[in-house]
């Protein structure tokens, strides 16, 4: 018989502790408990003749079965590599218009595109493509470049002013007034010019004063009614879409600074395939110009008709 007290309450024995007057109960752990317990030691026990566990001084012991998670991941990614191969093999033969046509090849473009515009193209665009002060939002249907499947694969490929042997967009905005090519009276007067130009109310004498400025030092690229050139990039002023802002302050800090956006250049990280999957996601999500309509066929000319008699 134990001598240990028992609490008069409960008729448990305690394990003799005692906190400010307040004795601790043994009581017994519960069965299911225990059992469980003892099923994780077996467990782990298992576990570590079976599979790789206890480190040692120059490597690890392995485990009977000799699995390995870096095995496993790299035939993963064997897998995939295939999987990756018969789909790029499928854009690589297709051609763009050919890749949105096709529901299945366009999916599995749309898939590769999203991935490739999250890691390289959000952080400029942002995620959903809407742009944000300087650079332009691919979700709307305003395209320096233009937005066609084409046009667009060749701004990727190439990017703008990006020293690119090929790219566009090589012609600049000039500084007018960092520069000291127009006075500050005349950059105010230009900007009145272009908020004029844009449809909105401006000073009438500014613009009177500025309008020969304007063919003088803007129209070569803008054009002498404003309207842009889309093959080299030049921004139309007479919308309502605007690079970086259509405000006084901003339309005059851009004739001051004359700011030139830069586009990378992707052909040297991305695969052809890659850049036509990315091109139709733009293209399909993203606001893309409609494909022109093709040219009508031309008859292949047929015998020539008998003259008519002409009378005399």
């Amino acid at each position: 018989m134990s001598d240990r007290e028992r609490d008069e309450h409960s008729g448990m024995e305690t394990t003799g502790h005692e906190w400010d007057g307040i004795k601790e109960l043994d009581t017994p752990l519960p069965r299911w408990w225990l059992w469980t317990w003892y099923a994780t030691i077996l467990w782990a026990v298992v576990y570590w003749i079976l599979m790789p566990a206890w480190p040692g001084i120059t490597g690890y012991t392995r485990g009977l079965l000799g699995h390995s998670d870096r095995a496993v991941v790299s035939q993963e990614l064997g897998e995939l590599a295939k999987m990756r191969q018969a789909g790029e093999a499928r854009l690589q033969a297709a051609s763009l218009q050919e890749i949105e046509a096709n529901p299945e090849l366009q999916a599995y473009a749309m898939q590769v595109g999203q991935s490739v515009f999250g890691d390289n193209c959000a952080t400029c665009h942002g995620a959903g493509g809407a742009g944000a002060k300087g650079y332009p939002n691919l979700r709307d249907d305003v395209w320096l470049w233009g937005g066609r499947l084409d046009e667009i694969a060749r701004t990727l490929r190439v990017g703008v002013r990006s020293g690119h042997p090929q790219a566009l967009g090589e012609t600049v905005m000039p500084a007018f007034g960092r520069d000291q090519m127009l006075t500050d009276a005349q950059i105010s007067d230009l900007t009145e010019y272009v908020v004029a130009l844009s449809g909105r109310r401006a000073n009438a004498a500014a613009v009177a004063r500025v309008r020969q400025t304007f063919v003088d030092q803007c129209a070569a690229c803008h054009g002498p009614d404003g309207r842009g050139d889309r093959t080299r990039g030049v921004p139309d002023l007479t919308d309502a879409e605007w690079l970086y802002g259509s405000d006084r302050g901003a339309i005059r800090d851009q004739l001051w600074s004359g700011r030139n956006g830069v586009m990378p250049a992707w052909e040297a990280r991305f695969s052809p395939e890659t850049i036509k999957a990315l091109a139709v996601y733009v293209h399909a999500n993203a606001g893309g110009e409609p494909e022109p309509p093709p040219a009508p066929a031309v008859a292949a000319p047929g015998p020539a008709a008998p003259a008519t008699p002409v009378a005399k």
